[in-house]
């Protein structure tokens, strides 16, 4: 559930992100998107589970690097990628955070993932492909990639690597190592966004041009931001990153139903990859649920069948 709220959030980001960018840079579209978000999550921080928790005890540095990875490294490489590049190929580059995660992941442990993993995911992104390519992949790599999806890309790379970062910090609520990346992470989002303005990297916005896509920073910073952040820190907890992240190839379909409510009318194959994207995510938690319930009965019968010849220091060692 945490997952699918913020896949699809996400989702209606390209096409209401792309609206946006039209009128303001991506540098104070984000500064402002997250002085929102990163408020809002401190107060609700505080409200939940006290002052004490906005306490760093010896954590900042690092908290500060993930969270200027996940905050100011994806809005500003991904928002900046986006205006130059379509929703649509934007989208289908998010969706390979699944491939993302599972190669640090593979490097980081040296544990290759399993094949059912690697299986379903290729068939994902198939559909995804098929989705966003209008039932002709090969467009894809027909000259549709340019800088501005490279762009994207390493904003993509940038969050997996702030949502593997949640882990090193078990002790950690999901809504405190979200208020305190966001916070530290606003810090490198604003102190960027004051070298693009100073150096006239960026245009100083003015406030007609601002409240102009107020509606569109709405909701960029509270359900885009606010919310679904959470809810993907949440569901990493959860249900562990790999499995998160796997959720990513709903954000293309999202787009692609938004598309089709403003009026875009698909061909069968588009409608088929958004069904072979579903398909495979649901076969992935079929088969993590499936192995969690066997290890579980394999310890569970492991202790029952021994628990009569053997002392608990013997079966904790089996």
């Amino acid at each position: 559930m945490f997952a699918t709220t913020t896949a699809v959030t996400w989702g209606g980001q390209f096409v209401v992100g792309k609206s946006a960018l039209g009128s303001l840079n991506a540098f104070p579209l984000s500064t402002v998107r997250y002085a929102v978000a990163a408020l809002l999550w401190l107060l609700v921080l505080v409200a939940v589970e006290g002052r004490a928790s906005l306490r760093l005890e010896g954590r900042g540095r690092r908290l500060f690097w993930l969270g200027s990875l996940g905050f100011a490294g994806f809005n500003l490489l991904a928002y900046t990628g986006l205006a130059h590049a379509r929703p649509q190929s934007a989208s289908l580059i998010v969706a390979l955070g699944p491939l993302l995660t599972a190669l640090v992941l593979w490097r980081r442990t040296r544990v290759r993932p399993s094949r059912p993993t690697l299986v379903l995911l290729g068939v994902a992104l198939a559909g995804v492909a098929l989705v966003i390519s209008g039932g002709h992949p090969s467009s894809i790599v027909n000259g549709s990639i340019g800088w501005g999806d490279g762009l994207v890309l390493g904003g993509v790379f940038s969050f997996v690597l702030y949502g593997l970062g949640a882990a090193e910090f078990p002790e950690l609520s999901p809504l405190r190592y979200t208020a305190l990346t966001a916070a530290l992470g606003w810090l490198t989002l604003a102190a960027a966004t004051a070298v693009a303005l100073g150096s006239g990297l960026a245009a100083t916005p003015s406030a007609h041009r601002i409240w102009s896509v107020a509606p569109q920073i709405a909701y960029l910073a509270i359900p885009g931001a606010f919310l679904a952040v959470l809810t993907w820190n949440a569901a990493i907890g959860l249900i562990g990153p790999q499995n998160a992240v796997l959720f990513g190839n709903l954000i293309p379909v999202t787009t692609f139903g938004i598309e089709i409510v403003r009026g875009y009318r698909p061909s069968v194959v588009e409608l088929g990859g958004a069904a072979l994207t579903i398909a495979a995510l649901v076969a992935n938690n079929m088969l993590v649920r499936r192995s969690a319930r066997g290890r579980t009965s394999a310890v569970t019968d492991e202790g029952g069948s021994r628990s009569d010849r053997q002392p608990r220091s013997a079966r904790v060692a089996a």
